[in-house]
């Protein structure tokens, strides 16, 4: 290190410093090719201007940082230019909204770069980002929730730390990177650099680290986060035209407000003693967010010593249950039905032997309908059992279902393992083979159920959404929202019109299925 550089790096710290310094309120999109991170140190002038000073290794750097730094009254031009630009584009979108959905993959991707955000993905995602933004934007907020947001699909680690401890004397480094130095990464391994935050956005003390795309809050007071939602973003390798991804909060109609309604509920639960020690997870809040009538329960794995037990666990108002247990092999399989509303009778099984020594089916009849909660076998590793399910199982059920329908409507629900159309699974074309979506299953669950009368009412509410309920664990594709439709709502045709609304939760978590929910008058 020689005092050139050294003396370089003092005079590039004092100019920059004076600028950061200067009264100005920048939001994140606003530096245009320039990205400065601000980062609070309670270290003196002497040691950040060493800091500055070992950053310069070699006369390419010197001369590159001696020219940022000869005119800083310059570089302040360049950038007020920069934001005046990216200032008329913004108002140019805000003005008339409509451009974002006429704008190319590439425009959309060079404006989205111009605002400092994210611009990975298909088009559909480069339209919600954008329009995620120009929102957040309008509002005032923090594109915090937006960067969180993509960071399933564009972000690698981000950490944010801040300390609302300062003083008026503290220092500041800024780190100027230029477009050049930018883009002699690869797109696909970019480490995003938050811009500084607020004190409007953490207070108190708080320290916020996100890193492997979690975000995890710690604080003494309470600070509301936005939370990651997935599902909102189209998640399919082959998407049509007119798909769009399943959004809670924008497709469901509003509640009924009549009384004359039943809610009901499936869940495969993968395993209910697990689920209800799993922290954080509480059944207590579920029902009250839900205020469901009736539950039904899939792959409970309890054994018929178990069921006394989880019983006394019950929440109070649901002290009707019914449960069936596999005999066949102990810890697997079972299914039950919990509900407020007395049942007029309970069976279980199918009445057949050969189907039922693994507790998949319980059936209550209430005044108006029968309800079928069933977990259907599964066509196994190397698909040992396809042929059992499609030539047993399936035509018994059928029938079985038919039999009902003679006195009353019935609804069928729960984990029925087939992912009946490609629009119900992310991958169809590596799936041809997989238990759950072979042309064999999908063949009889259209002939067994949809061809003698039975309703899908979530493909009949939502034709063209893409909404999973099963994402398998071992390839984190809940993150990315990679999954499959394998739980379902089948009811008569005689009832179907009478469906309110037919749905999924997919952010309650604590099994690799999700609930599904339906509203139907009575």
């Amino acid at each position: 290190m020689n005092l050139q550089a050294l003396q370089i790096g003092v005079k590039s710290f004092i100019n920059l410093s004076s600028f950061a310094a200067r009264p100005r309120s920048l939001k994140i999109g606003q530096l245009g090719s320039l990205r400065l991170r601000v980062m609070s140190s309670k270290r003196g002038v002497s040691s950040s201007t060493k800091s500055a000073a070992a950053s310069i290794v070699d006369d390419k750097k010197d001369s590159k940082l001696k020219g940022m730094s000869g005119d800083c009254s310059e570089n302040v031009l360049i950038e007020e230019s920069c934001w005046q630009v990216q200032s008329v584009e913004f108002q140019s979108i805000k003005a008339d909204p409509a451009k974002i959905e006429a704008m190319t993959v590439q425009e959309l991707r060079a404006t989205l770069r111009k605002f400092g955000v994210p611009a990975k993905g298909r088009k559909g995602d480069l339209v919600f980002a954008l329009k995620h933004f120009m929102g957040k934007q309008i509002d005032g907020e923090s594109s915090q929730e937006l960067e969180e947001h993509v960071s399933f699909n564009s972000l690698e680690n981000i950490s944010l730390q801040k300390n609302t401890k300062r003083t008026s004397d503290e220092s500041c480094v800024v780190s100027i990177n230029t477009v050049s130095e930018v883009s002699g990464f690869k797109q696909s391994k970019r480490r995003m650099k938050q811009s500084p935050v607020e004190d409007e956005i953490v207070k108190n003390d708080t320290e916020i680290v996100t890193t492997k795309r979690k975000l995890s809050v710690k604080t003494d007071d309470l600070v509301t986060l936005p939370q990651a939602e997935p599902w909102t973003v189209l998640s399919h390798k082959k998407p049509q035209k007119g798909w769009i991804p399943y959004n809670p909060r924008s497709m469901r109609p509003a509640p009924l407000t009549d009384g004359n309604s039943v809610k009901l509920m499936s869940w495969n639960v993968n395993g209910l003693r697990a689920l209800l020690k799993l922290e954080g997870f509480s059944a207590i809040e579920l029902a009250k967010r839900e205020n469901f009538d009736v539950l039904c329960l899939q792959e409970t794995k309890l054994q018929e010593k178990d069921v006394d037990s989880i019983k006394q666990c019950l929440i109070d108002g649901y002290e009707n249950s019914f449960w069936t247990c596999s005999n066949a092999k102990l810890g697997y399989s079972g299914t039950a039905i919990i509900s407020r509303i007395k049942p007029l009778s309970v069976c279980y099984g199918l009445g057949i032997p050969d189907h039922d020594s693994e507790g998949r089916v319980v059936t209550a009849e209430f005044d108006s309908f029968y309800l079928v909660n069933t977990y259907v076998p599964n066509s196994g590793d190397g698909l040992k059992r396809l042929s059992y399910r499609i030539t047993q199982w399936d035509p018994s059920l059928s029938n079985y279902m038919k039999e009902l329908e003679k006195s009353k409507p019935v609804i069928l629900t729960g984990d029925l393992n087939c992912a009946h159309q490609e629009i119900d699974i992310y991958n169809p074309a590596g799936n041809k083979r997989s238990a759950g979506f072979t042309e064999e299953e999908r063949q009889s669950f259209g002939s067994n159920f949809l061809s003698k009368g039975l309703v899908d009412t979530f493909r009949k509410q939502h034709p063209n959404v893409v909404g999973y309920t099963y994402w398998v664990y071992r390839h984190g594709g809940r993150k990315t929202n990679k999954g499959w439709r394998l739980d379902y709502f089948l009811v008569s045709e005689s009832i179907a019109d009478n469906v309110h609304d037919s749905y999924i939760v997919p952010d309650v978590n604590g099994s690799d299925h999700c609930p599904i929910g339906l509203v139907l008058k009575v």
